[in-house]
């Protein structure tokens, strides 16, 4: 073979393995923050593409993505936890952990329509499954799942689960899925018979909180806080595919499709950004500086960006500054 021939070959091996390794993979920065009122505690968020609904307390502040100011407020509720959206529906339902009530607001005007009471204690993550059109209410204090019909508004079913569920994602096929920080273990959970079909175990990786899921390539990925690490798991036999190491204080994940980008938020104060290479091959790509107490997280696709939610510490404390809750925005470089 010529030498001309064996340059090439070696200069085309090299792009291939630059482009393999990331090398125009865009770094994350902070963009910008939105300021909101109140000293509550905050939880999870949710995105519809258009707007952000924040979890404030006794409060969920909706902020337009196009102005990225806040134009309404949900308010009268008892510790907030989870938002779920059922746009088809024209409603949005939101977790009050304190008195186990799920309140059901208007999705276009936002204005309260009714509330429910659930059995259960802590109901905190709430999921919204288009499939089957039912809403999945996750009490964490008490092991089990509270099912409604988004149609009608009304309990259909109870699932127990044992242990402490938290965060749950939807394949959008009749699976909704659903770690728990207690067992390590992630329930798959039918959406037709509402019981429950897999019990995957995370071990030896403890305390998982937030889930989501690569639907393309049936990919689970799971957070687990004591142990600090990112699993992958293969959404249909629960085989553990790759475990990667993240920050400390995880709560939250999100997978963003088009960019093959897998980012935990970290309470710490950092986020971690995995590149998928392929379904089987993962790798840590960015560390991102955040600020402590950022530990939730929601993504626009259509833009990449990340939101994560938080306030300030008074200096040497865990107590929180008055007036410093809000939304802080991180986006490529290149956006």
């Amino acid at each position: 073979m010529s030498l001309r021939k064996v340059t090439l070959l070696t200069t085309l091996f090299l792009v291939i393995f630059l482009v393999h390794q990331g090398a125009a993979q865009p770094a994350y920065q902070l963009l910008n923050s939105i300021s909101l009122p109140g000293d509550g505690k905050w939880d999870y968020m949710k995105m519809d593409g258009e707007r952000l609904f924040v979890s404030h307390g006794d409060r969920v502040h909706v902020v337009d993505l196009k102005t990225n100011a806040p134009i309404a407020e949900i308010t009268g509720l008892n510790g907030v936890h989870g938002i779920g959206l059922a746009k088809d529906l024209n409603k949005g339902y939101i977790t009050n952990g304190t008195d186990n009530t799920i309140t059901v607001f208007d999705y276009t005007t936002c204005k309260v329509r009714q509330t429910i009471q659930v059995e259960g204690k802590k109901a905190d993550a709430v999921l919204y499954d288009q499939f089957s059109k039912k809403l999945f209410i996750f009490n964490n204090g008490s092991g089990n799942a509270i099912v409604i019909d988004a149609v009608t508004d009304k309990v259909v079913g109870k699932i127990e689960m044992g242990g402490a569920p938290e965060f749950a994602c939807s394949n959008d096929k009749g699976l909704v899925f659903n770690n728990n920080e207690d067992t390590n273990e992630i329930f798959g959970i039918d959406t037709k018979t509402l019981t429950v079909k897999h019990k995957f175990s995370l071990a030896p990786n403890e305390v998982a909180t937030g889930l989501t899921i690569d639907i393309a390539n049936n990919r689970l990925f799971s957070v687990c806080r004591k142990t600090k690490t990112l699993v992958v798991m293969d959404a249909s036999t629960g085989k553990i595919i790759q475990t990667l190491p993240i920050g400390g204080g995880v709560d939250g994940v999100i997978y963003d499709k088009d960019l093959k980008l897998i980012v935990t938020s970290n309470g710490e104060g950092n986020a971690t950004i995995v590149h998928q290479d392929s379904p089987d091959q993962y790798r840590v790509v960015q560390t991102l500086t955040t600020k402590p107490g950022q530990k939730t997280i929601v993504h626009q696709l259509a833009t990449h960006r990340i939101f994560l939610s938080g306030a300030d510490y008074k200096d040497g404390t865990r107590e929180l500054a008055p007036g410093t809750f809000g939304v802080y925005v991180y986006g490529p470089k290149a956006n």
